[in-house]
């Protein structure tokens, strides 16, 4: 177990060097001065210079990219010069002081994901923690939607083959496989939030969060999660109802089974100890991969709803060029995928005994 952990892990930081060396050269050849793009309507010559010489901008793509993985890096090395990038500023870095060598500090520190460039100097880690668990919280309600609905109607389907319950739930997982998310939003804000306001009282528009009527506190407003978690639920809820129809099927073949239909087990204690544990695999990994794609692709859903979640706020920063919170959510929706994937190996053994670590 702890050698099979310890190579998920160096897999996982080899990933995500990966991914951090792609979006950092991918986003520093866009055309544009990132200096200039945080001064804003402020530009002046010597200011433009003072912050390149503060971010590292006056320095070459190959210096920046080495400050880049500095930053990020949970062990960091520091200048005590104050006009290198490097030095060590205690309200930008928060960590402890190892020990140093010449001129040289090294810290033990949170990775730092930099400034927002429209945020006033807001850091990323901020921009993220506001929006991040939004985002989450709307996942998660999606996946259990999707998990819920999609196996028991996998379950149904696989009971009543080839009758009409079945092709009418096979229909009805195809179109939802079939049509797209943002499509989706926009017909169920309309219908559920404009058209059966007076009877469904949901909103068109809304988000976890929202400020009271006299704009003084902030309440949570769990109706405006419905539709939107609904909407994003759709497309694994039909994964969902055909792996574990298809899955469910195929465990049904096997001898086991219909040894238990010759010992007189009722067709649901049947599926209940022997039948689903050993169908959940493929819907396990339906399941995770969708998880982790719902972080990341739940943009259009946000936006059409007004949820603020990570997804509303990478659009944001696509429109104003934020290129720091853009890279930031990258970084973080990569590094979910990878723990999500090492959580589901795990998951695996428990269902299936005769799956071994490697």
């Amino acid at each position: 177990m702890i050698s099979y952990l310890l190579n998920k892990i160096t897999y996982a930081l080899l990933t995500l060097f990966g991914v951090v060396t792609v979006i950092f050269f991918l986003f520093n050849v866009l055309p544009g001065d990132p200096a200039q793009m945080m001064m804003g309507q402020n530009e002046d010559s010597e200011q433009l210079k003072l912050v390149k010489q503060k971010y590292g901008f006056d320095k070459p793509l190959s210096t920046q990219y080495f400050y880049y993985l500095n930053d990020l890096s949970p062990i960091s090395f520091h200048s005590k010069n104050k006009e290198d990038y490097t030095f060590l500023k205690t309200d930008t870095y928060t960590g402890v002081k190892l020990f140093s060598i010449g001129s040289t500090t090294t810290v033990l520190k949170f990775p730092y994901l930099r400034e927002s460039f429209t945020k006033q100097g807001k850091k990323v880690t901020e921009v993220l923690g506001e929006t991040l668990p939004n985002t989450f919280v709307l996942a998660v309600s999606a996946i259990i939607i999707a998990m819920l609905l999609g196996i028991s109607l996998g379950i149904v389907s696989a009971l009543y083959k080839d009758r009409w319950l079945d092709k009418t739930i096979q229909i009805f997982s195809t179109l939802g496989m079939s049509v797209p998310s943002f499509f989706s939003a926009i017909l169920f804000a309309w219908f559920f939030g404009y058209v059966l306001h007076k009877y469904t009282n949901l909103e068109m528009t809304g988000s976890l969060y929202e400020l009271d009527d006299f704009g003084e506190a902030m309440h949570i407003k769990w109706k405006n999660l419905i539709l939107p978690a609904i909407v994003l639920g759709i497309r694994p809820l039909a994964v969902v109802i055909q792996l574990m129809r298809n899955s469910l099927l195929e465990v049904f073949n096997q001898d086991y089974i219909r040894t238990a239909r010759a010992k007189g087990l009722s067709e649901f204690q049947i599926i209940k100890r022997h039948a689903i544990k050993n169908a959940m695999n493929p819907v396990v990994t339906a399941i995770s991969g969708w998880f982790a794609s719902m972080l990341a692709g739940a943009v259009f859903v946000e936006y059409i709803f007004g949820w603020n979640g990570l997804g509303k706020e990478i659009v944001n920063a696509l429109n104003t060029l934020d290129l720091p919170v853009i890279m930031g959510a990258v970084l973080v929706i990569a590094t979910l995928f990878v723990m999500i994937n090492i959580f589901v190996d795990l998951i695996y053994v428990w269902l299936d005994p005769k799956v071994k670590l490697q």
